[in-house]
C-alpha cells in the first residue's frame, strides 16, 4: 500500500460532512488495476488534521477480493506537511504483511487478510497530492525510478469543493508519468510575486492575551497572476484590499481561502496583475497570545509570577503566526513597524524608536492611518475605548523583524566601532526581579562586538543591539537582528556567583548569538537545506576568556556530541533536504549545530585560522543583505571538493591504522556505532586532513597538516619506532583505530608529564577508545586500561572526558547491578583522591581549570557513592534545612548537594528542593533543583515528581525533569511508563514548538534491551511522529546499539573488573 498526503480547501469545506471517496482504475500504470482513494475525514478543529488511529474504509465502486483496504495515518517524511490521506493499492497480495511507508525505516504491521502491495512493485511512488482551490484542480505528483518528480493536474467538473474531489480524476484514470517532465515542488510559495517591504502595525493587549493589527505588503509582480498565495497560521484575516500601480485600481478578492495544513492563504482576484508591475496588499488580522513559545506569544515573570509580557520567536517558519507574510528565507523584505500597547508598558523592536506618543481615545486627533485604525478598533471594544495606549514607531529595518511588549527594565552600555568610530547603544531588558543578573551578558556583548567587526572587516550595520531575557523560551536563544532573545538560564548570572560553568554558558550563548548578526542576519541561507552555515559558527568567546581553554573544551562538547549522533545509521547530512515545515523544525537539532561547527573548525585548521576568517570576510561582503548557498562559502577558499562529502553525506570515517616496517597503512571506512559498516553503507570517500603528529629523537613534536587521505587507503612512510598519532589536536571529524599494541604505547605517552600529546589529543584518545569498543572494533577492557593509565592526569578537560565516558558505560549497563557497582567503584577510585587534594572550598588563587576539576571530582565521587563526599554534601544541606542559611551551598556545588540530599534523604529534603525549584534565586539554581527532584529512589516521590511536570512545570523546563528521571536508574522505567501514559497530553501541550522531540529522545534513548526496542516501535506505530521522526529513528538506533554493546562486551567488562579486584586482594 502507498499513502500520500493531500492538502485541500475541500478539507475545510467538509469538516462536518461524511467521508468523500474516489476510485479510479488504470491499466496504463501497471498490469494490475490501481485503486486510488482520497479521504477527507471530519476531524475536530483541535486535532489539527492529525489522525491518531487507523481507518478501515469501504471504497464505493471497487470490490477487490476482500472488498476493503486499510488506511494508515499520514506521515510527513513523505516530504509534505499535509495530513489528509490518499492511498493507492494494487489488486494483488503483498509478499509480506508489512505496510510500506515511504520515507520511513519501519512499517506498520497489518493483518494479512487486507489488500496490500509492496511499494517496490510500482513503477513510481506518490510524492504528494494537493488541491489548487482557485483553479479547482487536483494535483498528483509522482516520483519515478530516477527520483524525478512529475506533476499531473486534473480539472474539476464542479466549482463546489465538496463535489470537486469526487469528479477530479478522469474516467480514463491516471496517465503514466512523463519521463520528460521537470521536477515540481509544492512546498515553496509560488514565484509569481515577491515582497519588498512591509508596513506593519501591531496592537498588543496583555490583559486580554490577544493582539491585532494590519499590514500593507509592497509587492513586485514577477509574472501575470490573478492569485496571491502567502503564509498565515492561527490568525483571523479580514479586509483584504489590493492596489495595482499598473492598473491604477483597487480591488477586493473574489475569494479568500486557506490551507491550514500548508499554512497558506489564497486570494483570488477578478482582474489579473500584469508582470513587471508593483502592487500593495493590505490585510487586517487578529490573533491570540498563547504560551506556545512560538510566533507572538506570552511569557510570565515578576516577583509574584504574574507579570505577563509578550515576545516573538519566528525561527524557522513561525512569523506567519504573528502576521500574514511570505515566510521563506529567500523572500527578504524591509519592515516599518508600529507597536501599540497599553501606556504603562515598553515596546521593543529590532530598530531604534523613531517616534512615540500616548493615544487617549476621544482626545487625540486622528491624523494618520494608524490613529484612524486604532480609533475604529477601540470603538468596537467597549471598555477598552477609555484606556490610554502608547504608539511606538520604529525606524525602517533591513530584512529582519522581531518585537516585544511588557513591563521591562533595562541595563545600558555602549561600544565604539573600531571601523567607523561610531558609538552604538547596547541594552539588555528583563523583568524587574531578574534584571540585576543581566550585567555579565551585557558586558560580553560590549566586548565581543568590536572583535567581530575587526575579524569580519564589516561594521555592525544596525543603530543599536538589544537583548531580551525571557522566562518562557523554547530554544536557548535567538539571533534576532538588533533584538537578541533567550531564556533566563542562558543569559543570566548572579553577579555574586563564582559559578564558572554558568558563566561559560552565558558567554557562549551571547557570543554565539552576536556572531549571528553577521552569519544568518547580514547573509542568510537561500533555503533551509543550507541552515548549517548559519548555525554552525562558533561564538569565539575564547577571544575574551583564553584562560577557559574553550577551543579544547569544544572536543568534549559539541565535537563529541556530533560524533556520537552521526555514528548512527539514522543520522542526516548537515546539508539536508528540507521540503516542509516539519523537516525544517527537525533539522534544528544538535547535529546541525555541532557537526557544522566541527566541520568548519576542521576547515579552519586545514587552511589556517587567519586564511579561513579572511575567506569568511570575503563571503560576507559579497553577500551583504542577500541570500547564499553552500558553494558561496567554499568559494572563498577554493575547496568545495574537499567539503562536499562532509556537508552533503551522512556519517564520517574511521581511520584504521596498520603498521609496517617503514610506515603505516591508513584506510577509511564509514564509522557506525552498531558495528563495521557494510558495503551499502560504506560508499563515501571523504577528503580527510590527517594531521600526523610525530616525535623526533630529541623529543620535538612535529605535526604534518598538509597530508590528506582522499582515497580508500594509502601508505605513509613513517618511523614507527618513535611515537606518532593521527588527527593531531583532534580536529578532523573522524575516529582513529590503532592496533592494540600501539594504543598501549599511546596511552603511556599520554600519561607522561609533559606529554607529547596535547589536551585535545588526550581527550580524543579516550573518546575514540570507548566509541571503538562500543562499535565492536576493540575490547572495552582496552579502553578501561587506557583510562586507568591516565589516573595521574592533571587537566580538567581530560578528566571531563573520562567522567563522561564512564558515566556512559554505567548508563548502558544500568540493569546489570554487578557492572554498575564495578564502574562506581572505579569512579570512586579515580575521583576521590582529587577531592581529597583540592577540597571543597574554592580559593581566590584557583585558576579556571582547578575550579572546574574540583566541582567535577566532587560530583563524580558523590554520584558514585563515595561515603565521605556524600556526608560532606548532605551535612551542608542539613545545615540549610535547619537554619535557612544557604551560605554553605556555593553555586558551583548546588547540583551535587541537592542531588545528594534527595538521593540519601527523604520527603523533607525532596520538599525543600522542590521549593527551590519553584522559586529559585538564580536560573542555574532552579535547573539544579529540578534535576535533583528526580534523584530520589523513593518511587512514590518519583511519581510525585512526574506529576509535578504535568501540573506545575513550565513547558520550557520539562526536559530538565525528563533528563533527571532518565539519569536515575531507579526511575528510568517509571519515566517511560508515565510518558507513554500521558503521551497525548504532552503532544497537545507542546504542539507547535520543538520540545516534543526532546522529550521523546530523553525518555527512550537510555533504554538498552531488544525488548525495549520492540515495545518502543510498537508504541509509536499509532502516533503521529511527523514532527520528531528523525529523533525517533536516532533513539531507536541508540537502543539497538546499546543492546548490541551489552551482548558483545558484558563478559569482557566483568573479567576486567574482576581481574583488578583479584590483583588488589593479592
Amino acid at each position: 500500500m502507498l499513502i500520500a498526503p493531500i492538502a485541500s480547501e475541500a478539507l475545510y469545506a467538509t469538516l462536518r460532512y461524511p467521508f468523500r471517496l474516489l476510485h479510479s482504475a488504470n491499466e496504463k500504470i501497471n498490469s494490475e488495476a490501481l485503486a486510488l482513494a482520497l479521504l477527507i475525514p471530519s476531524l475536530p478543529e483541535s486535532s489539527r488534521g492529525r489522525m491518531q488511529r487507523l481507518w478501515r474504509l469501504t471504497v464505493p465502486g471497487y470490490n477487490p477480493p476482500l472488498g476493503q483496504l486499510m488506511f494508515c495515518r499520514h506521515s510527513s517524511p513523505w516530504r509534505s506537511t499535509s495530513s489528509v490521506l490518499a492511498a493507492a493499492a494494487l489488486g494483488l497480495r503483498a509478499p509480506s504483511t508489512r505496510l510500506v511507508l515511504p520515507g520511513r525505516r519501519y512499517g506498520q504491521k497489518v493483518p494479512d487478510k487486507y489488500l496490500l502491495t509492496d511499494a517496490a512493485t510500482l513503477p513510481f511512488s506518490f510524492s504528494g497530492t494537493y488541491w489548487k482551490p482557485s483553479a479547482h484542480h487536483l494535483c498528483l505528483s509522482t516520483r519515478d525510478a530516477s527520483h524525478r518528480t512529475h506533476m499531473h493536474e486534473y480539472k474539476s467538473l464542479s466549482t463546489r469543493p465538496c463535489s470537486s474531489i469526487a469528479s477530479a480524476l478522469p474516467a480514463g484514470g491516471i496517465p503514466a508519468p512523463s519521463m520528460s517532465s521537470e521536477p515540481q515542488v509544492d512546498y515553496r510559495l509560488p514565484t509569481t510575486v515577491r515582497p519588498t517591504h512591509y508596513d506593519l502595525t501591531i496592537r498588543t493587549d496583555l490583559e486580554k492575551s490577544r493582539f491585532d493589527g494590519f499590514v500593507k505588503v509592497h509587492l513586485d509582480i514577477l509574472k501575470d497572476t490573478s492569485q496571491l498565495v502567502f503564509n498565515t497560521a492561527e490568525l483571523e484575516l479580514s479586509n483584504p484590499v489590493l492596489y495595482s500601480e499598473a492598473l491604477h485600481m483597487e480591488q477586493t478578492p473574489s475569494t479568500l481561502s486557506f490551507d491550514t495544513i500548508m499554512e497558506r492563504g489564497f486570494l483570488s482576484f477578478t482582474t489579473p496583475l500584469p508582470a513587471d508591475s508593483k502592487a500593495q496588499l493590505s490585510l487586517s488580522f487578529t490573533g491570540q497570545l498563547t504560551g506556545a513559545m512560538m510566533g507572538y506569544y506570552k511569557s510570565v515573570g515578576g516577583e509574584d509570577g504574574k507579570d505577563v509580557y509578550a515576545l516573538t520567536q519566528f525561527e524557522p517558519t513561525i512569523a506567519r503566526k504573528a502576521f500574514p507574510c511570505w515566510d521563506e528565507p529567500s523572500l527578504k523584505a524591509t519592515f516599518a513597524v508600529t507597536l501599540i500597547s497599553r501606556a504603562d508598558t515598553v515596546n521593543l523592536s529590532n530598530m531604534s524608536v523613531a517616534s512615540e506618543s500616548i493615544y487617549e481615545p476621544g482626545t487625540t486627533p486622528e491624523t494618520n492611518i494608524v490613529l484612524s485604525w486604532l480609533s475604529t478598533k477601540l470603538s468596537t471594544l467597549g471598555s477598552e475605548n477609555a484606556d490610554k495606549w502608547i504608539i511606538t514607531g520604529f525606524d525602517t529595518s533591513p530584512p529582519a523583524m522581531a518585537w516585544a511588549n511588557g513591563h521591562f527594565k533595562y541595563l545600558e552600555s555602549s561600544y565604539v566601532s573600531p571601523l567607523s568610530g561610531k558609538t552604538r547603544p547596547l541594552r539588555i531588558y528583563a523583568t524587574a526581579e531578574i534584571i540585576h543578573q543581566a550585567q555579565f551578558a551585557l558586558d560580553l556583548k560590549r566586548q565581543i562586538l568590536p572583535i567581530y567587526e575587526k575579524v569580519f572587516d564589516i561594521e555592525y550595520p544596525l543603530p543599536k543591539l538589544d537583548t531580551l531575557v525571557a522566562h518562557d523560551y523554547d530554544a536557548g536563544a535567538m539571533e534576532n537582528w538588533g533584538l537578541i532573545t533567550g531564556r533566563t538560564s542562558t543569559l543570566l548570572l548572579d553577579p555574586k556567583s563564582s559559578d564558572l560553568p554558568t558563566k561559560k554558558h552565558v558567554a557562549e550563548t551571547q557570543c554565539h548569538e552576536v556572531a549571528h548578526m553577521w552569519f544568518g542576519d547580514i547573509t542568510t541561507m537561500a533555503w533551509w537545506d543550507n541552515l548549517f552555515r548559519d548555525v554552525g559558527g562558533r561564538g569565539h568567546d575564547s577571544w575574551i576568556f583564553p584562560e577557559w581553554k574553550l577551543n579544547s573544551a569544544f572536543v568534549s562538547g559539541r565535537f563529541a556530541y556530533a560524533l556520537n549522533v552521526d555514528a548512527k545509521i539514522s543520522s542526516h547530512p548537515i546539508e539536508v533536504e528540507c521540503p516542509d515545515a516539519n523537516m525544517v523544525n527537525q533539522i534544528f537539532d544538535g547535529l546541525s549545530y555541532a557537526k557544522a561547527a566541527a566541520v568548519l573548525r576542521m576547515l579552519a585548521s586545514f587552511v589556517g585560522e587567519e586564511g579561513f576568517l579572511k575567506g569568511v570576510s570575503v563571503y560576507l561582503k559579497k553577500h551583504l543583505f542577500k541570500n547564499s548557498v553552500t558553494k558561496d562559502l567554499w568559494n572563498g577558499h577554493d575547496i568545495p571538493k574537499m567539503m562536499d562529502n562532509w556537508v552533503k553525506t551522512t556519517g564520517y570515517p574511521v581511520l584504521t591504522v596498520t603498521e609496517a616496517e617503514n610506515g603505516i597503512h591508513v584506510r577509511q571506512d564509514r564509522f557506525l556505532d552498531s558495528g563495521p559498516a557494510n558495503a551499502t553503507d560504506n560508499q563515501t570517500i571523504w577528503t580527510i586532513p590527517l594531521s600526523i603528529l610525530t616525535v623526533t629523537a630529541k623529543g620535538d613534536v612535529i605535526v604534518n597538516r598538509e597530508l590528506v587521505l582522499d582515497q580508500r587507503s594509502m601508505f605513509i612512510p613513517l618511523d614507527v619506532t618513535k611515537p606518532f598519532k593521527l588527527n593531531a589536536g583532534t580536529v578532523s571529524f573522524c575516529r582513529v583505530f590503532y592496533p592494540p599494541e600501539r594504543l598501549v604505547k599511546i596511552g603511556r605517552e599520554a600519561a607522561q608529564s609533559p606529554s607529547p600529546f596535547s589536551i585535545e589529543d588526550r581527550m580524543g584518545i579516550v573518546d575514540d577508545a570507548l566509541a571503538l569498543s562500543k562499535a565492536g572494533f576493540s575490547k572495552v577492557s582496552s579502553a578501561l586500561s587506557l583510562i586507568d593509565v591516565l589516573r595521574n592526569e592533571q587537566e580538567y578537560l581530560v578528566w571531563d572526558s573520562i567522567s563522561k565516558n564512564l558515566a556512559q558505560m554505567r548508563n548502558v549497563w544500568w540493569e546489570h547491578d554487578d557492572i554498575a557497582d564495578f564502574i562506581d567503584g572505579f569512579r570512586r577510585e579515580l575521583f576521590t583522591p582529587i577531592v581529597q587534594r583540592l577540597g571543597y572550598v574554592a580559593s581566590q588563587e584557583d585558576d579556571a581549570d582547578t575550579q572546574e576539576l574540583r566541582t567535577l571530582a566532587i560530583e563524580a565521587a558523590s554520584f558514585a557513592g563515595e561515603k565521605s563526599v556524600v556526608k560532606e554534601l548532605t551535612d551542608r544541606f542539613a545545615y540549610y534545612l535547619k537554619t535557612g542559611d544557604d551560605s554553605r551551598i556555593p553555586a558551583e556545588l548546588e547540583q551535587a548537594i541537592y542531588n545528594a540530599a534527595v538521593l540519601h534523604g527523604g520527603r523533607e529534603e525532596w520538599e525543600a528542593v522542590k521549593h527551590i525549584a519553584a522559586k529559585p534565586k538564580t536560573p542555574s539554581s532552579g535547573v539544579a533543583a529540578m534535576l535533583a527532584m528526580c534523584a530520589t529512589e523513593d518511587l512514590d516521590l518519583a511519581e510525585e515528581t512526574f506529576q509535578y511536570t504535568m501540573t506545575d512545570a513550565r513547558d520550557q523546563d520539562l526536559m530538565y525533569f525528563f533528563r533527571g528521571l532518565a539519569m536515575n536508574k531507579k526511575t528510568r522505567r517509571l519515566l517511560v511508563v508515565n510518558f507513554k501514559k500521558n503521551y497525548d497530553a504532552f503532544d497537545k501541550r507542546l504542539e507547535g514548538n520543538y520540545s516534543m522531540q526532546f522529550l521523546v529522545s530523553i525518555a527512550i534513548s537510555p533504554l538498552s534491551s531488544d525488548k525495549d526496542y520492540e515495545e518502543t516501535v510498537e508504541f509509536f506505530k499509532t502516533k503521529d511522529t511527523s514532527k520528531y521522526d528523525m529523533v525517533l529513528k536516532q533513539s531507536l538506533d541508540s537502543i539497538a546499539s546499546r543492546s548490541a554493546w551489552i551482548k558483545r562486551s558484558t563478559n569482557d567488562v566483568q573479567e576486567w573488573f574482576r581481574s583488578r579486584t583479584s590483583l588488589s586482594k593479592v
